[in-house]
């Protein structure tokens, strides 16, 4: 989804941080906060793909639109639990596509137009493009299903410590070359960018228009922090995102070392009104 908003007007709500309190709770902040747009992040108890039934995904839904949110992105979990398309087991990577299908028809009964995906990881003691190429297979059928449904999909690199494919965006654009679906894109996530050493310059210089989510959150590099509470630099990412005509949703991604789940609302207030800061013209 792209808008000519102000980037501040496109930072979506969500309800990482807020996987120990119920997802109303989650809701009712993004609406204080004054957020339209919600990424959902796909876990237990909120939105499991496991059991979600397409009655409870409509229900998440219309609860979103009574406090005036709509769902724009779907997030399964697939890093931290037994997800894996490019595994080299063929059951669990049987399971992960089948679970990656189910995600995206659960996003069409949300609402949402998005489906956020990862490349998976090969085994470690085998030749890298073992894995890249059930990665590359893996995402074919993915997004083939997604875009049947109606659906954009977005591929997030991610930090080397969570894979062994898809972490730089060299990696990303030679993903979607060999992926070939035109309604595959980009996730950039400035923490992963700073791990791996690349600029938000790169990405666009490498995959342009292509790069359709932002993850925008602080980090030392990495560790996923409120803004304020790491040491990247938002000013020049913000500008960095101006530059390239960036129109598309931003997400604060918060994780850090679990205190932000005790109440996210204070860190995600406070990430919101750095990133408002960093969006305001410089005074004459």
């Amino acid at each position: 989804m792209t808008s000519t908003a102000p980037l501040i007007d496109r930072v979506t709500g969500s309800n990482f941080a807020y996987q120990h309190l119920p997802l109303e709770r989650c809701l009712d902040d993004m609406a204080d906060l004054g957020r339209d747009r919600l990424e959902l992040w796909g876990i237990a108890p909120h939105a499991p793909v496991a059991w979600l039934t397409d009655a409870e995904a409509r229900a998440i839904r219309d609860a979103a639109a009574h406090r005036g949110l709509q769902v724009a992105c779907f997030t399964p979990e697939q890093v931290m639990y037994p997800v894996n398309i490019a595994s080299p087991d063929d059951r669990l990577r049987a399971s992960s596509i089948a679970m990656f299908r189910r995600a995206a028809e659960i996003a069409v009964e949300l609402g949402a137009g998005m489906l956020f995906l990862t490349s998976g990881r090969g085994s470690e003691d085998e030749p890298r493009g073992a894995g890249w190429a059930r990665s590359v297979d893996a995402l074919g059928e993915i997004t083939t299903h997604a875009a049947g449904l109606g659906l954009e999909c977005v591929l997030e690199p991610l930090q080397r410590v969570e894979s062994n494919l898809v972490v730089t965006a060299a990696d990303a654009a030679r993903m979607l070359t060999d992926v070939g679906a035109s309604r595959l894109g980009v996730a950039l996530d400035t923490v992963a960018a700073a791990a791996a050493g690349d600029a938000v310059d790169d990405y666009f210089r490498l995959l342009g228009e292509r790069v359709r989510h932002v993850h925008l959150i602080d980090g030392t590099p990495t560790g996923h922090l409120a803004w304020g509470d790491g040491e990247l630099p938002l000013t020049g990412i913000v500008d960095a995102l101006d530059r390239a005509s960036y129109r598309g949703l931003a997400t604060i991604e918060l994780f850090g070392d679990g205190h932000y789940a005790l109440d996210p609302h204070p860190a995600l207030a406070r990430s919101m009104d750095a990133i408002a800061e960093a969006c305001r013209p410089p005074a004459p």
